[in-house]
């Protein structure tokens, strides 16, 4: 072996290598055997590796000496390792070999206080390592753990996870913190500086400077709408709009704001707006207008208040419409509450009035008209008027939110009963004796009543008690059965829960009617007209609806509150009054209030509560007051009736589609889990016909069944590709 003249590095001894050798300052080791040996460093304090299948827990150790680092090692890094170096390396190399050799072999190594750790690589990322904040600060070098913070400035940090999650090995994690827009990537550190130039050349503004272009023959609106088209990249799979040209219009200056991603996606719509910003070659100054959302008709009759000047004729005749309106349909209202029993709303906001339509007026500032069949208007202006027209048109015709109301109608009524008495009857003697004494003891009427019972016992038809228990106490009188005593216990207990959910949705400032019930005849009159032998009986019916009425008009306001005009009516037939000589009644219970509540709030609109109690007593002065005793003289009963009715509403404001699909699929499935609930127990004596279930829903669609898509009809074919079909014209053959 040839020795050179160097400053000596002392290596721990190699117990169990298989097959290694130390090499110091270039001094190779050809000796296979595996002994203690030590080296000399050079005076550039750098040495040689060369560890060939060597044990890794020794050759770990072995760098850990040469470089002065405390190595902690996981019982679970096992194995064998080969680290050899060509040259002399130094202190920081060496230690950069291991930690690579060791990231081959499934493990890594994270830097501590003073000491470093070797585990599998699985579990480097809970270690507590180093841990690097922003892009421009100094990590750690290798292939060591680091988790390091990146403070993102434009882009989103959700967006980033999708594009960096495939650049890290799969045992190491990337977070998005979406509240700070931030990443937590925990990787090698080599890695991460990878990571972090990425990141600094996607974390880019994502559009140029905005530019504001005047718009001088067209209007700025419908250039907006046509550059957004026209300019809208061809895959919109994405939620973010880096790639997008927007174009909004500015109807006060008549102006575009221009905003691209790229200066040449920019110089592209500014060069498509300058050829369509071109004056016309038509003459005449007639525009036609489509709108989206607002209703011509309406919104003609405000265009011509507005062009006419006339704001107080305006307003006053549209006032008097609106008053008549309201009027006849006000009138209307109570002629129907007369004949359906009911007093309806006399909220002016409740009523479906209708602003009177003007005619087509032509003036000095133009001729507006609407044509309904194609929600489209008609303007004939100068092109000054023009504009202000379709500036007014813009913020007007915008789509209008919905409002849904779900209503909540609780009625919960316990009526309880409780009686007992006693009565008695007798006589002395027989029925040949001259005289006769007898004494009763009767308290209620109707079937319960004694007299009643004992008149009609012995007659073909007997009068049989009430409901409840009675008991009774017989004498036999001339052969026939005669009653002496009867006493009679009665307990009724009767509970009642009506639940009504109306649901409805309408737009904003519209008013919303959902109406279930009955029509009921009432008998109003009678009479009997005799002519000889026949007889015309003649009777008048009068209809009443009967059931639930709800009216809601909400109307939303900017701050996110909901105003709503309400009127509730629930009527019913009183059970108790179907028998009665005079006719049936009508229980009747109405709310008509104003409210305003928050978007989602829970409102009690209010309801009664009722709690009347009854106490009778029947009884025999004197003798009913003895103790114990007493009851037999007396007949007690005693009534609690307890009635709560309360009414809740929810407003939900719906903005956009997403927002009422979501409500429509929640209502649908729970319409169809309800459906699903209520079937019948199989049974082996009756069949099983099946019952009708709303169809399962696929991507918001029905699959199937009575709202589902019908199928296309195949096209009938010609009479002479029919079978025996004969072309016309000519006979068949005989």
């Amino acid at each position: 072996m040839k020795k050179q003249s160097a400053n000596t590095l002392h290596l721990p001894v190699l117990r169990r290598l298989s097959a290694a050798a130390l090499l110091c300052c270039g001094v190779v080791a050809a000796s296979a055997a595996l002994a203690p040996m030590a080296a000399r460093a050079a005076a550039s304090d750098e040495a040689a590796l060369n560890f060939v299948a060597a044990d890794i827990e020794s050759v770990i150790k072995a760098v850990g000496h040469y470089t002065n680092i405390t190595f902690v090692i996981d019982p679970r890094v096992k194995g064998t390792l080969t680290v050899v170096s060509e040259k002399s390396v130094s202190k920081s190399q060496a230690f950069s070999l291991l930690t690579s050799a060791l990231r081959l072999q499934g493990y890594a190594v994270v830097s501590g206080d003073g000491y470093a750790k070797v585990v599998p690589e699985a579990d480097a990322k809970l270690q507590s390592g180093p841990t690097v904040i922003g892009a421009g600060a100094v990590a750690p070098k290798g292939d060591q753990i680091v988790s390091q913070v990146f403070h993102l400035n434009y882009e989103s940090s959700a967006n980033l996870v999708t594009v960096l999650r495939p650049l890290i090995s799969p045992n190491n994690t990337i977070n998005a913190n979406p509240g700070n827009n931030s990443l937590v990537i925990t990787d090698y550190a080599d890695n991460l500086k990878r990571l972090a130039k990425i990141i600094a050349a996607l974390d880019a503004p994502a559009a140029t400077d905005l530019d504001v272009i005047p718009v001088r023959y067209a209007i700025a609106s419908d250039l907006a709408s046509m550059v957004n088209k026209l300019m809208e990249p061809g895959a919109a799979g994405g939620s973010a709009d880096s790639g997008r040209v927007s174009v909004l219009a500015d109807s006060r200056t008549n102006s575009l704001v221009l905003r691209a991603p790229s200066a040449a996606r920019a110089n592209l719509a500014k060069s498509l707006i300058a050829k369509l910003d071109q004056p016309t070659a038509q003459l005449g100054n007639v525009h036609v207008v489509y709108l989206k959302n607002a209703d011509a008709t309406k919104l003609a009759a405000t265009l011509r208040a507005v062009t006419s000047g006339e704001s107080g004729a305006g307003a006053s005749q549209s006032g008097g419409a609106s008053g008549s309106g309201t009027g006849s349909n006000q009138s209307g209202t109570n002629q129907a509450a007369g004949q359906g029993g009911s007093t309806g709303s006399t909220n002016p906001a409740l009523s479906n009035s209708a602003t009177g339509q003007q005619g087509a007026t032509a003036g000095g500032a133009g001729f507006i008209q609407a044509d309904a069949s194609t929600n489209t208007l008609i303007i004939t202006a100068p092109e000054s008027v023009y504009r202000n027209l379709r500036a007014v048109i813009d913020q007007l015709d915008v789509r209008r939110a919905q409002v849904y109301i779900e209503s909540l109608i609780v009625e919960v009524t316990a009526d309880r009963a409780s009686e007992f008495g006693v009565q008695w009857v007798g006589a002395s003697g027989t029925e040949n004796s001259p005289y006769r004494i007898g004494g009763l003891q009767s308290f209620t009427s109707g079937n319960n009543n004694l007299a009643t019972i004992a008149s009609t016992i012995n007659s073909g038809k007997p009068t049989l008690p009430g409901a409840g228990l009675s008991i009774g106490v017989f004498k036999q009188v001339a052969g026939q059965l005669g009653l002496g005593a009867l006493a009679h216990s009665l307990e009724t207990d009767g509970n009642a829960n009506i639940l009504s959910t109306p649901n409805m949705i309408t737009l904003d400032n519209e008013l919303a009617t959902i109406k279930v019930g009955q029509n009921v005849p009432i008998l109003t009159g009678q009479f009997t007209s005799s002519s000889g032998n026949n007889t015309n009986p003649f009777q008048t019916i009068d209809r009443k609806e009967v059931g639930l009425t709800l009216k809601v008009r909400p109307q939303i306001s900017e701050g996110g509150t909901i105003k709503m005009a309400i009127y509730h009516e629930t009527s019913s037939v009183d059970k108790s009054s179907l028998t009665a000589p005079a006719g049936i009644t009508l229980n009747n219970r109405v709310i008509e209030n104003n409210v305003i509540a928050d978007d989602g709030q829970i409102i009690v609109l209010g309801g009664l509560i009722e709690d009347s109690t009854g106490d009778g007593t029947d009884k025999v002065r004197g003798l009913a007051d003895i103790p114990i005793l007493g009851n037999l003289f007396k007949y007690q009963s005693r009534t609690r009736k307890k009635t709560n009715l309360m009414m809740f509403l929810r407003p939900v404001v719906i903005r956009t589609k997403e927002q009422s699909n979501s409500l429509a699929t929640d209502r649908y499935e729970f319409m169809r889990s309800a459906e699903q609930a209520i079937k019948p127990a199989d049974s082996i004596l009756v069949n099983d016909f099946g019952q009708p279930v709303l169809p399962a829903l696929l991507n918001g669609q029905p699959q199937g069944g009575a709202m589902a898509p019908l199928p296309p009809v195949a096209p009938r074919p010609a009479p002479s590709q029919v079978p025996g079909a004969v072309p016309n014209g000519s006979k068949p053959a005989q």
